[in-house]
This record gives C-alpha cells, structure tokens and sequence, in this order.
C-alpha cells in the first residue's frame, strides 16, 4: 500500500471518528452544529447536508467540530438598519434579508427598531410603505435562515447553543471525542485478531518470514520446540525470552515434527530496538481463531497501550524524554511508511496505537484541547457556575497558540531529524 494513502485512511480515520464522538453526543443535546471538518485552513472540499456544513481543509493537523455558540454567533441586527423579512405558512419570520434586498420583491423591507433573535426570536420594526409611526412585531421562527450576498445561515436560538446545555451533556460532548479513539482502538484490535487470529503461548512455530534465521536454519511452521541449549520450553514466551537474550549466538533447538525429534542450530539475526541489541530468527507465534478471544484480546491491547502511552507520557514529563522525543505529522508520516512495509497488520495495528495517542493527548488538562475543556467544566461543577466565558475563550486561545507553536517546534524537529 503506498505511503501516502496509508497515511490519509489512517490520520482521515482517527481525526474521524474522534470529531464523529463529538458531532453525535452534540447532536443529541440539541445543539447546532454548524460545521464538521477533517483538517485546518484552507477549505479542499465542502458540503452542506442539513444544518451542518462538512469540510476537508488543508493542513492535516487534526480537526473540529464548529457547534453555535463556540464562536461569535451572528452579524448583530441593530436599531436603523434596514432589513428585509420573508414569511412561512405560519406568518413567522423564516428568513432575514441583510443586503441585496432587490432579488427578493416579495420581501416585506422594515427598519429595524429591536431584534433578538437567540432568546426571545422577535423582531420589531417600521415597514416601509405602511404607516411609519406604527411599530410592527414579528416572531421568528426558530429554523430561520440570514441570507448575506446570496448565503444562507441558520440563526442559532440560545437553546440551540453548547452554553444552553446542561453540565452533563456538554462535558459528554466534550469527552465523547476521546472516547471515540478509545472505541477505535479496540474495534481495530478485534478486527485484526478475528482475521490474523490471536497469539497462543504455546510452543509451537508460527508462520517463518521468508528471509528469517529460522527458515535458512530448516525450521517449519508446525515444529513444536521442546528445548533450546538443552533448556526445557513450556511456552513461547520461553522461546522469545531465550532468542532475544542470544543475538549472534548459535542456539541448539530440539523440535517435534511429525512425530519425530529433530536437532537444529539456528543463530539468531540482530535487531536494534530502543538502544538494546536483540536476537531474533523469523518467525511468529502460533495463532488461533476464536471470536470471545479476539474480543477479550482487543480489550487487552487497548488496556495495555493505555498503560504504555501514559508511562512514556510520564518520562516526558519527568525529563526521562527531551521535547525532540515528540514526533508530529512529518514524523507520522515517516513511521507509517516504515510499519506499511511490514504488512497490512501491523498497519492496522499502528492506527489503533496512533488512536489510544490521539485520545490520551486529548484528555491532558492543556487549554484549548478537550482535557482543558474539562478541567473548565470540574470547576464549574465545584463552584457551582460556570467561568466567565470571555476569560475562558482567552485561555483557549493562548493554549491554542501554544500548541501550533509546539507543533511548529516538533515538525522542524522532524524534517532535521529524517530529511536533512
């Protein structure tokens, strides 16, 4: 599979689903959500289906989900404008014409004395051509559309914004999108295990790589090892165990094929992994095909990458890992390419690693990333009201510039570390 579309399925998926958590647990508080996009900058792609636009920008950075309320709502509709106003079956206001009121003859053209349209959705007006000393009220309509230079944007009533919601709706809003890479993950295991099988820890030969120490060596898959340098093996992770410690080391195996005892000397090729030279010979572990087992598997593998991810995550923190440990995109794209040679497993295998990464780094308590909105939302809960949401926003910003800084850092880092 080439390396780039290995790398857009994965990084397309991740950011997927991830932004897919949030849209749906959004959806279902009632809140509007204007815009589900893959990426940042520069719209690639665009499509509006429903009340929602959904996009592909350009820098593969991550993504978003732009629900009402997020950001800055409306043009504000102040006293002295003059606005033009189009009417459904039931006399309520469903569209509001800012400019260009020419294309619509049949709008009814007032200046604007008061508007609300997120709390109490009434307009209050003089109509042109009627008598201009009687002020007119209008109720609009909840599904009302602004049209601006020809566009059409839903207004978003306050019950239809993220702020509206109660506590508990917008924090699973929030944590819905970690979640979902949690999710993934572990779909992505069991899949992998109901058709590659699961790892037995039987001492039986897997399948050989084709230019392994074992298969130059006359090993099959199907021997069943019973010793190694005289050393009795009940399982295979004796076998591993006794490779690994033995890199250019000639070992003695003796194995059972067919019924029958055979002696062997392989010696183990060196592999260099995290600093440590070890020893290994080509070849995998016996696998078994059972659905409960690759269920069971699939929430191992997530608990144990769990584990894993937060370990390093605290080596980091600790100064164990420098800050040029940290790979971003570039990086990404770099390991792919190398894991997409292995074959298609363990590909699949590092999009569910990437994914349980994509959902850790998410729940840190940093400002602008949904850890720090959820650390907003525990002090809500304590004090009993939420922070100012201005300051709030603030501290998002900053957090957010931080991290496009960090980002900035981490893929300069990258392109000295594998391109120049």
């Amino acid at each position: 599979m080439s390396t780039v579309i290995a790398f857009i399925i994965i990084f397309g998926a991740l950011v997927f689903f991830h932004e897919l958590g949030h849209f749906v647990f959004a959806k279902r508080a009632g809140i509007l959500c204007r815009e589900f996009a893959i990426g940042f900058g520069p719209k690639v792609f665009s499509h509006k289906k429903g009340e929602t636009t959904y996009t592909i920008r350009l820098l593969p950075i991550g993504g978003f989900v732009r629900m009402a309320g997020e950001d800055p709502e409306m043009i504000e509709i102040k006293p002295g404008f003059r606005i033009g106003l189009l009417f459904n079956e039931s006399e309520q206001v469903n569209k509001i014409i800012l400019n260009q009121k020419e294309k619509y003859p049949n709008a009814r053209v007032i200046e604007v004395e008061h508007a609300d349209i997120e709390h109490s959705l009434v307009i209050k007006g003089y109509v042109e051509g009627e008598e201009e000393d009687k002020l007119q009220s209008f109720t609009v309509s909840p599904s009302a559309v602004l049209v601006e230079d020809g566009g059409e944007t839903l207004i978003a009533p306050y019950d239809r914004q993220f702020a509206s919601k109660t506590l508990g709706q917008r924090t699973m809003a929030i944590f819905a999108g970690p979640m979902m890479n949690f999710i993934l993950a572990f779909v992505v295991f069991v899949l992998i295990g109901l058709l590659q099988g699961i790892p037995t820890n039987e001492p039986e030969l897997g399948k050989l790589t084709p230019d392994g120490a074992a298969g130059s060596a006359g090993l099959k898959e199907g021997d069943i090892i019973h010793s190694i340098n005289g050393a009795e093996i009940s399982s295979w992770s004796d076998v591993v165990e006794i490779i690994r410690k033995n890199p250019n080391n000639e070992l003695q195996i003796s194995l059972e094929r067919n019924g029958q005892e055979i002696n062997l000397p392989v010696t183990p090729k060196v592999q260099e992994v995290e600093g440590e030279k070890i020893g290994i010979i080509g070849v995998y572990s016996p696998m078994e095909n059972s659905p409960i087992k690759a269920i069971t598997n699939g929430a191992l593998e997530t608990y144990n990458w769990t584990i894993e991810i937060f370990k390093m995550l605290g080596k980091l923190i600790t100064g164990q890992f420098s800050i040029d440990a940290l790979s971003g995109p570039v990086g990404i794209y770099v390991s792919t390419d190398t894991v997409a040679k292995s074959g298609i497993y363990y590909l699949m295998k590092w999009a569910g690693i990437l994914s349980i990464n994509l959902g850790i780094m998410n729940l840190l308590p940093i400002p602008a990333l949904d850890g720090g909105r959820l650390m907003f939302f525990a002090v809500e809960a304590v004090r009993g009201k939420p922070i100012d949401r201005h300051k709030e926003g603030m501290v998002h910003f900053i957090g957010f510039a931080l991290l496009m800084l960090l980002m900035l850092v981490v893929t300069w880092n990258d392109i000295q570390r594998f391109f120049l």
